[in-house]
């Protein structure tokens, strides 16, 4: 097949075909640990008032005397390539593939479909 060459989407793919979908996540900018990972945050009464939604303590004593590197903590969260799998076609019009569930990304964004 050469470059350029024109491809029609029903000629690759049928309804009721199961396709995984790739794409750019939406970027949710700086998050902190209970927005990112679901940490539960300290309690909410007795006095806790600067502590609601800290992420607690983040490592260790004096052995090993360091974080270690993976560590969840607060950070960019979003905006990076995810895979949705098992995705089951139900329609295909020509500009059109409907499928069943929900892809990463926001509007008009570019998505990859591979066949499965």
């Amino acid at each position: 097949m050469e470059p350029g060459t024109e491809i029609k989407i029903d000629e690759v793919l049928k309804i009721g075909d199961v396709v995984r979908v790739s794409g750019t996540s939406k970027g949710k900018g700086f998050a902190g640990a209970v927005k990112r990972y679901g940490f539960a945050g300290g309690p909410r009464t007795h006095g806790q008032s600067d502590r609601e939604r800290a992420p607690g303590s983040s490592g260790s004593t004096t052995t090993p005397g360091r974080v270690y590197k993976g560590k969840r903590r607060a950070g960019h969260m979003g905006n990076e390539r995810v895979s949705v799998s098992g995705l089951r076609i139900l329609d295909i019009n020509a500009d059109l593939i409907t499928v069943v569930g929900s892809v990463p990304g926001v509007k008009n964004r570019l998505l990859e479909v591979r066949k499965i």
